[in-house]
């Protein structure tokens, strides 16, 4: 076995351990991932100044760790207390008492009140509800000619989706993904966790009083009888899953349709459909890049290293997804990438994940067919930080266009699940008129094909 920390390894100045921050790693973190793999399939790293971590970059070898929490359990507060409580990691990776961070029969409760709330979810509800936002948000834009595509439309458009699913006001919702932003960003860490945390306890103390058709107010009458401190952190949990990786997935996507040229073709040209393009970018830029931290129990070797009891083993998703060994094997359709990640703690919220990625790309591309980068593509800016695939901005270019501006939401445009959850013995959502059912999922859409309109469908 070799230590991880052995002399000459990686970047000397960090210990021999390759820093995951920093604008460099944040331009080009292929470079580091390739770099990293000289290691083997884990190799050192630092995910801040000081905070030491081993990275599984190998595919194999990332599956084996997701898929074993007995040997790589979640719970996080042995290598917390180690932590000065300025870490600016620790807002991302310190414990809550939620699905992600905890193992056993208390993640099998807390994670059961997540997946059930989310089944009430009406898929065509959402639908309709991700297409009329995107509407009005490229109404605001549209007539300029240009946008910051990041800015004016994918932060937005996750946004005002959650908190329509929270029942949130719109100042609340504005100040919870500050904080989550911030969060990410590693910006003043313990300010916007006090803050994200000061913006769930309003959230929870108005459904306790005002309860709704909405995911606290399921969650609150889930059999699970959560605490509000468990309520608060699975709310935590989702909005942060549910709309910074969001934003990145939508941003990243349209990037990659009007940058690379096997998408941005002619009529005749063979481009793939809107759903292939995601299906692209979740293998080679998902939103999260590093994440998924586990600390083993006790010294362990493994992949040929040594994993020190208590200190972070962090998944890369984007270099298990582009491991050489993987090489070959065809992408179109192959959803076998980790950017949900595996085992027991896989992303329960995939499939709304995905429509609302997908409803928000063809719309902005059906609504703007001319549209393209303002500037070349090598030229736009990565946020950094270790977890993340983020861009700084995304801006673009269009002919100006007149885009309706849909009319006020009417009650009978949203529609819940009218099945009670699997194990919930509450009555069912109230349910209004239905939305239109969808097209069938395997239809094959060109992103230029404005004018013949889109193909709707998964």
């Amino acid at each position: 076995m070799t230590s991880q920390a052995a002399p000459g390894q990686a970047c000397p100045a960090h210990h021999g351990r390759t820093p995951l921050y920093g604008p460099e790693f944040a331009a080009d973190p292929a470079a580091t991932y390739q770099a990293l793999r000289e290691h083997g399939p884990v190799a050192p790293v630092e995910l801040a100044p000081g905070v030491p971590a081993s990275l599984v970059v190998g595919y194999s070898a990332a599956l084996e760790v997701l898929r074993n929490p007995s040997a790589f359990p979640r719970d996080p507060r042995q290598w917390q207390a180690k932590m000065p409580p300025d870490c600016p990691v620790l807002p991302m990776m310190m414990y809550r008492p939620n699905c992600l961070f905890t193992d056993g029969a208390q993640h099998a409760r807390l994670r059961a009140v997540v997946t059930d709330s989310l089944a009430r979810v009406d898929a065509n509800a959402l639908r309709a509800n991700v297409e009329r936002t995107a509407d009005r948000l490229i109404a605001r834009f549209a007539p300029d000619g240009e946008a910051d595509l990041l800015a004016q439309y994918a932060r937005l458009l996750p946004l005002m989706i959650y908190n329509h699913l929270y029942g949130c006001p719109p100042q609340l919702g504005d100040r919870l993904v500050a904080a989550m932003r911030a969060v990410f960003d590693m910006v003043e860490p313990e300010k916007a966790n006090a803050e994200l945390t000061r913006c769930m306890v309003e959230l929870v103390a108005l459904k306790r009083r005002q309860p709704d058709q909405d995911m606290p107010s399921w969650m609150m009458a889930h059999p699970a009888r959560l605490t509000d401190e468990e309520l608060i952190h699975q709310l935590v949990l989702l909005m942060g899953a549910g709309t910074e990786p969001e934003q990145n997935l939508i941003a990243n996507g349209i990037r990659l349709l009007l940058s690379d040229d096997r998408f941005a073709g002619s009529l005749s040209g063979g481009s793939l459909p809107v759903e292939e393009a995601l299906d692209e970018v979740l293998w080679t830029d998902p939103p999260m890049a590093n994440y998924s931290a586990s600390y083993p129990v006790e010294d362990t070797d493994f992949a040929g290293v040594r994993l020190p009891a208590a200190e972070p083993v962090v998944i890369s998703f984007a270099a298990a997804n582009n491991d050489p060994a993987l090489a070959g094997q065809q992408r179109s359709g192959n959803r076998a990438h980790l950017a949900w990640s595996a085992g027991v703690h896989s992303c329960p919220a995939q499939q709304p994940a995905r429509l609302i990625a997908s409803v928000a790309m063809e719309k902005i591309l059906d609504a703007l067919p001319d549209m393209r980068l303002a500037v070349p593509v090598e030229e736009l800016v990565w946020r950094p930080g270790p977890f993340h695939r983020a861009l700084d901005a995304l801006p673009v270019r269009f002919t100006p266009v007149a885009v309706p501006v849909p009319s006020d939401e009417s009650p009978g445009e949203t529609r819940w699940n009218a099945q009670p959850t699997p194990s919930s013995s509450t009555p069912p959502a109230v349910t209004s008129t239905p939305s239109p059912p969808p097209s069938p999922h395997g239809a094959r859409r060109r992103w230029w094909s404005s004018l013949a309109g889109w193909l709707r469908g998964r």
